[in-house]
């Protein structure tokens, strides 16, 4: 399963952060439909712009516990002083990516900014 793993700016619109997962699906070489879902930090979750591009690309949407996020944050190869300050993770889209793709999930490439989204595809396939 890939994971699409999302940051974004307040008020990013459904364009934008398709058009983050679009450049990170582009950058590892997959199609649209590898996608298996979208997943961001719960405290995003009053973002229209972040369900909405779920939606759009016809996967389901997962919320990611602050916990969660920080227990796959050393695992992130991206380093924001910002995020780390907003956000206390190292990487918003690493961290929501790996955090869903479960304790065996790995980084496919790092995070990929497009205008105020940015995306990290993680995958649990080949995990033992």
């Amino acid at each position: 399963m890939i994971v699409a793993g999302i940051g974004c700016r307040k008020g990013a619109s459904a364009r934008e952060i398709g058009a983050a997962i679009r450049a990170a699906l582009s950058s590892a070489g997959l199609e649209s439909d590898a996608l298996g879902l979208i997943a961001a930090p719960a405290t995003k979750g009053r973002e229209p712009g972040i369900a909405a591009a779920a939606t759009d690309m016809g996967v389901p949407l997962v919320l990611v516990a602050q916990a969660d996020l920080e227990a796959a944050g050393p695992r992130t190869t991206t380093r924001s002083a910002r995020v780390a300050a907003l956000m206390g993770v190292p990487s918003a889209a690493e961290s929501a990516a790996l955090a869903a793709g479960g304790p065996a999930a790995r980084l496919l490439s790092p995070r990929v900014a497009v205008g105020p989204a940015t995306c990290a595809l993680a995958t649990n396939e080949g995990a033992s």
